[in-house]
């Protein structure tokens, strides 16, 4: 846009929301940003968000009572944003990512040590395959990975967590993983960048962690046989010199495919690309309208708003596809990033569950402050937390934090370094007395009793919850659309898989 259009149109902006900003308790310093920031609050209602999920809803209704990834009612979902996007002069992109659809396992799996001596494991009691496991017939020697074995009195295992865990493995060996700290799927996922020919996770060793059983992980991408053994499997292969075995795997794995909803601003430097996510899938058990209906009708109107302004940062809105199934959507999107495309993300703000009906207003952690649990964002990640909670602090409303937990899509853009940040009322867990006293509702009750089920439809919808982290999000994508002050530039780093299925 040509300068003499931008002044004109920022004049006008200026002289239209004078009374606007004289009746908003101020933020920062009255630039372009801040008042802004005050128009979109004002546009973006609570009224037109639930519109979208009363959308939702009837999409739910029409294909089943859900919209997970793999029903109709997710393209269904998918169409409606993209197509409201589109109308709004959107850059939209459909972006097809992986899912597993189906897996059967066709018989048995095969286990023996074949060298330097021979031993057939017993399938289904001494070990188990792993689903989704791909099929694989493989034999080769085993390499174990980082192993914490007694009598070592470290209490748990971190093998396979890291990259770095697989320094010096050698490509086409069976790697040999112990249980332990991070999810299974993390481990499955470097094992395969590492060029293993198959996997071997075995139990950890400490009490009630000994015995394998049946177990889906959601996670194929390793690309190879793999089972879970039982401790006392893992500790005999890695006790035995230049063990080898034959690993086997007979099964049918089958793969759909679902679309990510990929959103941009026509205009703004694509050198700093401000991204604003949520999930757009349900679980298959219900409609999903605060898990995530509420997230993404929330960031769809802050997009259609945000439509009326030149901004100065490009803004790229993602609504992600198969969160509920392991993050997959966000993972593969940042996974085929280049380290450039990465380096040019310089924040990532989620909103994942804001209309929750026994709600908490909290913020993800990004310095640590509470010291406890997963630690703090990349550099950056404090800044996007102090933001938001000065929109909150500006209404007189207050906010606890919540820990990096790696459940929702911010975990791929944390695992890259790219600052991020949000908000989140509260899912299964339990609201204490202290957020009770502090935003009302009930103590010892969960803050939305229909997570994850079929009741999670739009009578679930705290609308006062809603209305206002409506506005903290129009708010915060406002202020970062054109202003990028105190985000510091972060460098690419090397993907690293994510996962939210289960821990280790």
């Amino acid at each position: 846009m040509r300068t003499s259009l931008r002044r004109g149109i920022t004049a006008i902006i200026a002289v239209i929301t004078l009374p606007v900003a004289l009746a908003t308790p101020a933020q920062a310093g009255g630039g372009l940003d801040d008042i802004i920031a005050k128009v979109m609050v004002k546009k973006v209602k609570g009224t037109n968000v639930k519109k979208h999920l009363d959308a939702l809803q009837a999409i739910a209704t029409a294909n089943g009572g859900t919209r997970a990834t793999g029903t109709p009612g997710y393209p269904a979902s998918r169409d409606y944003v993209a197509n409201k996007l589109r109308k709004a002069g959107y850059k939209v992109t459909l972006q097809p990512t992986d899912f597993v659809e189906g897996w059967v396992e066709n018989s048995a799996p095969t286990l023996n040590l074949t060298a330097p001596s021979q031993k057939t494991y017993v399938p289904n009691e001494d070990f188990f395959t792993f689903q989704p496991s791909p099929p694989g017939d493989v034999t080769a020697q085993v390499q174990g990975v980082d192993l914490t074995l007694p009598p070592t009195p470290t209490p748990t295992s971190t093998s396979g967590c890291e990259a770095a865990d697989f320094t010096g493995f050698v490509a086409g060996r069976i790697a040999l993983i112990q249980r332990g700290t991070c999810a299974f799927a993390q481990k499955i996922r470097n094992a395969g960048r590492a060029g293993a020919a198959g996997i071997i996770v075995f139990n950890e060793g400490q009490p009630g962690r000994t015995d394998a059983f049946p177990l889906d992980i959601g996670e194929w991408r390793g690309g190879v046989p793999m089972v879970f053994a039982d401790f006392a499997v893992g500790n005999e292969l890695a006790a035995t010199p230049g063990a080898t075995v034959r690993l086997k795997v007979d099964a049918t794995l089958t793969l759909g495919k679902s679309d990510n909803v990929i959103a941009e601003t026509r205009g703004g430097d694509p050198r700093n690309v401000v991204m604003v996510g949520a999930h757009l899938d349900s679980v298959e058990a219900g409609p999903g309208i605060n898990d995530n209906g509420s997230g993404s009708a929330a960031i769809l109107e802050t997009a259609l708003q945000l439509a009326h302004f030149p901004v100065k940062n490009k803004v790229r809105f993602a609504f992600w596809t198969s969160e509920e199934i392991g993050l997959l959507g966000s993972d593969q999107y940042v996974e085929r990033l280049s380290a450039a495309e990465r380096k040019r993300i310089r924040v990532y703000l989620n909103f994942d569950m804001v209309g929750s009906p026994n709600y908490a207003f909290k913020l993800y952690d990004g310095d640590d402050s509470d010291a406890t649990g997963s630690p703090a964002g990349p550099p950056g990640s404090a800044h996007i937390e102090k933001q938001l909670n000065k929109f909150f602090q500006s209404r007189n409303l207050s906010t606890v934090g919540t820990d990096f937990d790696g459940r929702s899509d911010y975990g791929p853009f944390i695992a890259v370094g790219i600052p991020s940040g949000g908000i989140f009322t509260g899912a299964e867990g339990i609201k204490t007395p202290a957020e009770a006293a502090l935003f009302g509702g009930q103590a010892g009750v969960a803050y939305d009793v229909c997570y994850h089920l079929a009741c999670d439809t739009i009578a679930n919808i705290n609308m006062t919850a809603l209305d206002v982290d409506a506005d903290a999000i129009a708010d915060s994508t406002a202020r970062y659309a054109f202003n990028l002050n105190g985000i510091p530039q972060h460098s690419a780093a090397a993907a690293a898989p994510v996962a939210a299925t289960t821990a280790g």
